[in-house]
């Protein structure tokens, strides 16, 4: 019996290293990795002059988009949102990669754009948009031109749908359409059909957004202007998401890398 119990005391006692490694080992994977710099070397870092120069030329990029829809489709710009974020490179892991491993620093921005239209011409302001996407598919930039919608299959097909020429491109009991996605970019709008359905709407920018540069950069322009001001003024409002695009980044051994 005490033979038993010896062996049952070290079975147990093995079960126990055993369970302290598992828990071990899961903590090292759920644990986020050391940050590369302390946050006075990451400010230090987004605030030097090459990333200054960096972020205007993101910010330009990003802005002429925006503008492009306004310049080239039924769409009016009525409030743009930029948030430009700077984050530290990942320390040491141990057993996963990590996106930002060789990086000290990496910088980053998006813009939001909202536009307003009017809903009684949502077909022809759709088939606006998708011919400017046309136009700029078939010139000189391709692939790399501002709007990246065009009339595609469902394209045609959303627009018809508005037009009162088709079917919902989405299926005869789907909610009514409110959103086209293109290499990155997505541009949602209001619902403009009843249907007994409430209506969808775009909300208003995600107020969370910290505004503490240049770790965390919050741009509205104009300062006061709402969605809902802007639907009020046009009786539609039209969002465009830019996606984030890395524009500035200090690898490890000091070299820079910049959009």
């Amino acid at each position: 019996m005490r033979a038993f119990a010896r062996r049952a005391g070290g079975s147990k006692s093995v079960w126990g290293s055993l369970a302290v490694l598992v828990l071990f080992a899961v903590s090292a994977c759920s644990t986020t990795p050391d940050r590369a710099v302390s946050d006075r070397q990451l400010r230090k870092l987004g605030e030097s002059d090459q990333a200054v120069r960096a972020r205007e030329r993101a910010e330009e990029r990003l802005r002429g988009v925006a503008r492009a829809y306004a310049d080239r489709t039924p769409l009016s710009l009525g409030l743009v949102v930029v948030h430009d974020v700077c984050v530290p490179g990942s320390g040491p892991g141990w057993f996963f990669q990590q996106k930002t491993d060789d990086y000290k620093v990496v910088c980053s921005m998006n813009i939001t754009a909202y536009y307003g239209a009017d809903p009684r011409h949502m077909g022809d302001t759709l088939d606006g948009i998708l011919t400017a996407g046309d136009h700029d598919r078939s010139g000189p930039t391709g692939s790399g031109s501002p709007i990246p919608f065009t009339h595609d299959d469902h394209g045609k097909r959303l627009v018809a749908y508005y037009r009162g020429h088709g079917p919902n491109p989405q299926g005869p009991q789907a909610p009514e359409p409110t959103r086209l996605t293109v290499s990155g970019q997505t541009l949602t709008w209001d619902t403009t059909r009843g249907g007994g359905a409430p209506r969808q709407l775009v909300e208003e920018p995600y107020a969370g957004l910290v505004d503490d540069p240049p770790v965390s950069r919050v741009v509205r322009d104009p300062k006061t202007v709402t969605v809902a001001a802007i639907r009020k003024q046009y009786g539609l409002v039209f969002k465009l998401e830019l996606p984030y695009s890395d524009y500035y980044g200090v690898l490890k051994n000091g070299r820079t890398r910049t959009e």
